[in-house]
Parts: structure tokens; C-alpha cells; sequence
């Protein structure tokens, strides 16, 4: 009897475990998860296509450029209203963030239920490759062959 409730005390969601335990863990997954929701409930009800609401690219604006977060408010709101393609049309990087942050999300809700810290601690090459590759995207949507790139 002794060495099962010695296992149910390592289980966070045992019946022995301390009350509330499971709720101050989830806590900051919650907290993060409800601004993220707010902010797209937001650009969903605030079309970025209408102009006035949101301002302007500065970098757009003075250079005629587009940087890598152009059409990212335009892609959030297509995403908020379920139009994936139009969402990738806009920006697809920005749609490959909305989804590397529902993974990275999910392994922290996994990780905070089992009481495990989250470490994100990505390799030099990762991060490398990362902004290798956000340059790419950014040198390619500016180029007169890149217009299906443009938001």
C-alpha cells in the first residue's frame, strides 16, 4: 500500500496531490492562451483590410518594401474567420507562427500538467536556419518574381 501512494504523490493529478497544485501550474498556459485569443477575437472583429484601423507599415511606407510581418494583421484575420488559404496568401510565414506557437503551446500545457518546467532551448543552427530562412522569405516576396508572395 506504502509504494502506491508514494506513486499517486508523483502523479499531479492523484487524489493525494495538493489541492490547487494542477491550477498554479496552468495558470500561466491559461493566461497566455486567453491574451493570444483576445488579440485574434480583436483583429477578427477589426478588419486590417479596411483602412484606418491599424496603422500603416513603416518600412512599406518609407521604401516601398515589404518586411516579413507585412499582411500578418491580414492573415490573423483571415485565420480568426477559418480562411486558411487566404491566411496563406497574406503571409505564409505568419501562418507557420500560428502554428509553431499551438505546438509550443500544447508541449507547455503537457509539461505543466506532468510538473515539468518548459525548456526551449534552441541550437545555434536552429536559429541560424530560422533567420536564414525569414530573410529568404523577405528578399523573395520583394523581387518582381515574387508577387504570389505579396500580401
Amino acid at each position: 500500500m506504502r509504494g502506491v501512494d508514494a506513486e499517486q504523490q508523483t502523479m499531479p493529478w492523484a487524489p493525494g496531490s495538493r489541492p490547487g497544485a494542477m491550477a498554479r501550474r496552468l495558470a500561466a498556459p491559461g493566461a497566455v492562451l486567453t491574451a493570444v485569443a483576445c488579440a485574434f477575437a480583436y483583429v477578427g472583429a477589426v478588419d486590417p483590410n479596411q483602412p484606418g484601423h491599424y496603422p500603416a507599415c513603416p518600412l512599406l511606407r518609407l521604401t516601398g518594401l515589404y518586411c516579413p510581418g507585412c499582411g500578418g494583421l491580414r492573415s490573423a484575420h483571415a485565420v480568426a474567420h477559418g480562411d486558411l488559404v487566404a491566411a496563406l496568401g497574406d503571409n505564409a510565414v505568419a501562418v507557420a507562427g500560428y502554428a509553431l506557437f499551438a505546438v509550443l503551446w500544447s508541449v507547455w500545457v503537457v509539461r505543466a500538467v506532468r510538473g515539468r518546467p518548459l525548456r526551449i532551448d534552441p541550437r545555434p543552427v536552429h536559429l541560424w536556419t530560422g533567420g536564414t530562412l525569414l530573410l529568404l522569405f523577405t528578399l523573395v516576396r520583394n523581387l518582381p518574381f515574387g508577387g504570389p508572395l505579396h500580401p
